[in-house]
């Protein structure tokens, strides 16, 4: 059984808050720090550009896209680390859409998030073949998938409401048709067992600063399904990528597998803190986390419930319907959630009227959940959240 009190003694948490935010940004794990501070005087300082070989920075991205490979059920060399999720999701729609050359359409649902649509939108405009994008209701998306699709993009838990795509039947569903398949994990990575290799997924991307606690900024990933994996062509075809990079050969030619997916030079200090907090993982059961947060979610709606009856859950009652994050719709959505952070509460609000709050059972226990329910019961029964302050609209909600 995991020992969910160790994993929380392995996060910097700021005293007198309760962290609910960990869908959007993970806490600080403690090794990071040191880890970083030894990249930064021992192997920059002191390896100079020899730590490119010497402390292995170039093999990073692959060594680190298997370690992740493991949590999310992604076979052996399959996964590398490097660039954001956007130009990752931008390299597989690219190589899908090559792999199918007759069809035209690119299927998504409207509560995937913007920047996966608005690369697709981007790739689409710039290839100028008459693709398209249709997008349907989350609920609809398996009965539009027909013999036109093409790819079929869609992210595994929806950013918004916490709703659950079912992965095996929709791959099984897309494929069955002719499509290949794109999952965006950002939101299920390392809050819920993810098996893309069981599932059958032919390309998945997702990043490393949410439920898996890399910092700000932090590179994201890419999978290719083995089977693919010397098919797929890098529409992004940087110098890493390259079969022999420091052939400098003037023309390209892809590098084997996975490693056709790296682009540029990887982030070689924000790296270190990816290393560092996988090591949270050492010891931990996706399968224990899973159930723990199904318990905490349960735990957590039904406090909220009984206390705020302003608000409207937004997430499914069903826990296998939803990833690990709950939300309620609220017309003051905004304020009230920045009235919940200056009593120490962190959420965070989506647009048009969503407060979310991550359910992490690396950190967040019933303590914690019972008093933020209790907190923002106060929030809405007194109206705390109807102050001038509280309506301001900051950069980043």
């Amino acid at each position: 059984m995991t020992d969910f009190a160790a994993t929380r003694a392995q996060f910097h948490i700021p005293e007198d808050v309760i962290y609910l935010d960990g869908n959007s940004l993970g806490p600080l794990p403690r090794t990071a720090e040191a880890r970083v501070a030894a990249a930064v005087r021992e192997e920059w300082g002191e390896m100079l550009i020899g730590g490119w070989n010497r402390a292995g920075w170039i093999e990073m991205p692959r060594i680190l896209g298997d370690r992740i490979g493991t949590l999310i059920g992604a076979e052996p060399g399959s996964v590398v680390l490097g660039d954001t999720v956007s130009i990752k999701i931008y390299q597989a729609l690219a190589a899908a859409l090559e792999m199918r050359p007759d069809r035209r359409v690119v299927l998504s649902d409207r509560g995937n998030f913007p920047t996966d649509l608005y690369m697709a939108q981007g790739l689409i405009a710039s290839l100028g073949r008459g693709h398209t994008l249709r997008m349907v209701a989350p609920e609809e998306v398996e009965a539009a998938i027909d013999e036109d699709v093409a790819v079929v993009l869609l992210t595994e838990v929806d950013y918004r409401t916490g709703r659950l795509h079912d992965m095996a039947r929709l791959t099984a569903r897309a494929q069955a048709a002719g499509a290949l398949t794109i999952w965006d994990l950002a939101h299920s990575a390392g809050a819920l067992p993810v098996d893309l290799a069981g599932a059958g997924a032919d390309f998945a991307a997702g990043c490393t600063y949410k439920y898996l606690n890399a910092g700000p900024g932090a590179p994201a990933y890419i999978y290719v399904a083995p089977r693919h994996s010397d098919r797929a062509l890098p529409a992004l075809s940087g110098w890493f990528g390259h079969a022999a990079p420091f052939a400098f050969e003037p023309g390209y030619r892809p590098g084997v597998g996975i490693d056709r997916m790296r682009i540029g030079t990887p982030p070689v200090l924000q790296m270190a803190v990816v290393e560092a907090a996988l090591g949270v993982w050492e010891g931990v059961s996706l399968a224990d986390v899973r159930q723990r947060s199904i318990q905490l979610s349960d735990l957590f709606i039904a406090e909220v419930e009984s206390r705020c009856p302003q608000l409207t859950l937004l997430t499914p009652r069903d826990p296998s319907r939803r990833g690990s994050q709950v939300s309620f719709g609220f017309s003051e959505g905004y304020a009230a959630i920045q009235a919940l952070i200056a009593r120490g509460v962190v959420g965070d609000f989506r647009a048009p009227d969503i407060m979310r709050f991550g359910i992490t059972p690396l950190y967040i226990g019933e303590e914690e959940l019972m008093r933020a329910a209790l907190i923002l019961q106060d929030v809405m029964e007194n109206r705390l959240w109807d102050e001038p302050a509280y309506r301001f609209r900051a950069a980043v909600t």
